[in-house]
């Protein structure tokens, strides 16, 4: 069994694979891990180009597209490991990334993952909006970060150097235990992509177990590779599936009253697209709505089972205060300022 399997899952990322692959070989491979890149049904030359550019690297081929979530539990059901690395296809790595990860949880066992500080590919000295220094949720669903705040991002100046404990660790580059993957369910394949690393992270801190930043490990980070951030499609995973993660995990006191709020909110949202001229995405908002209606009564068994492992209904890292509400009504639009 191998200590350190690092997994990318790719669909379509010929380009992707060919540019940041070479950097996540030489530099996981000095650290001692092994390195897979799970082929989610491309119809690219991912595959053949793989063969032929890098031999080294295991591959593990499914049929179709199953998403994020379906892709990578089928093809960590095919690797044999400690710890696994879920990492994107448009991440590049730095040299000895890994050693601090697992340096930090082979001394922390009652941490089941951790994440690098992630800053963007783009633009090196600010942090990437997927993940950045470790990732929160307030008290109605809404995601932000250590170093990004909604659509705020912030300029890495050491602010954030910290080893921290956090809510949700990003599914760009998610260092954790494969037993804990799987005693808490693994990825929900029904998201099929977005939220599904927030949920899982949800599952397991519920479960007390910890999640953790460790930005003494630095990787950089494309980010909106696959939809990008405007994208209608986007728009209407991210809340059909927040909504659902919410169903499936909020305790049973705070369930209606926070899912009264967010009919309000998702309006607000739905209108905020309209006048931006953004038909499609005001449209999705409400698609994402009555899909999570059809779609809630198949989760009532998940959520009871999740209830009943749940030994702390409050996680910390859970705020108690709407992030909206401070950042456009009180103007705090960092981390540090909330």
């Amino acid at each position: 069994m191998d200590r350190v399997a690092v997994v990318i899952l790719n669909w379509n990322g010929c380009e992707m694979l060919r540019t940041f692959l070479p950097s996540v070989v030489r530099y996981s491979e000095e650290d001692g891990a092994c390195v897979y890149v799970a082929d989610n049904g491309s119809t690219d030359a991912s595959v053949q180009m793989l063969r032929e550019e890098f031999p080294m690297v295991r591959l593990i081929l499914s049929e179709k597209n199953y998403g994020f979530a379906e892709g990578y539990n089928r093809a960590l059901r095919q690797v044999e490991a400690e710890y696994v690395v879920l990492l994107n296809s448009d991440v590049e790595v730095t040299g000895h990334w890994l050693r601090p990860l697992l340096e930090y949880m082979d001394a922390h066992p009652e941490v089941a993952g951790c994440q690098p500080k992630v800053r963007s590919w783009r633009n090196k000295n600010r942090f990437e909006y997927a993940g950045a220094a470790g990732g929160y949720i307030d008290r109605y669903g809404y995601p932000f970060c250590r170093g990004r705040i909604l659509n705020k991002v912030e300029s890495d100046n050491g602010q954030y150097d910290n080893t921290a404990p956090v809510f949700w660790a990003t599914g760009a580059a998610l260092f954790i235990r494969l037993k804990d993957y799987w005693a808490a369910g693994g990825l929900d394949g029904r998201f099929f992509a977005h939220m599904e690393e927030i949920d899982l992270c949800w599952r397991l801190r519920a479960r007390g177990r910890m999640l953790m930043c460790v930005p003494q490990s630095v990787v950089y980070h494309v980010g909106g590779a696959t939809l990008k951030k405007e994208s209608p499609r986007k728009t209407f995973l991210n809340f059909r599936n927040n909504l659902l993660m919410l169903y499936k995990n909020l305790p049973e006191e705070e369930l209606g009253k926070v899912m009264r709020m967010r009919v309000v909110l998702d309006y607000v949202a739905s209108a905020s697209f309209l006048a931006k001229g953004q038909w499609a995405n005001a449209r999705a908002v409400w698609q994402a709505r009555r899909e999570f209606k059809r779609m809630k009564a198949s989760y009532a068994e998940t959520r009871k089972e999740n209830l009943s492992r749940a030994v702390t209904p409050y996680v910390p890292e859970r705020t108690s205060y709407s992030v909206l509400f401070r950042f456009y009504l009180c103007n705090r639009k960092s981390f540090l300022s909330q």
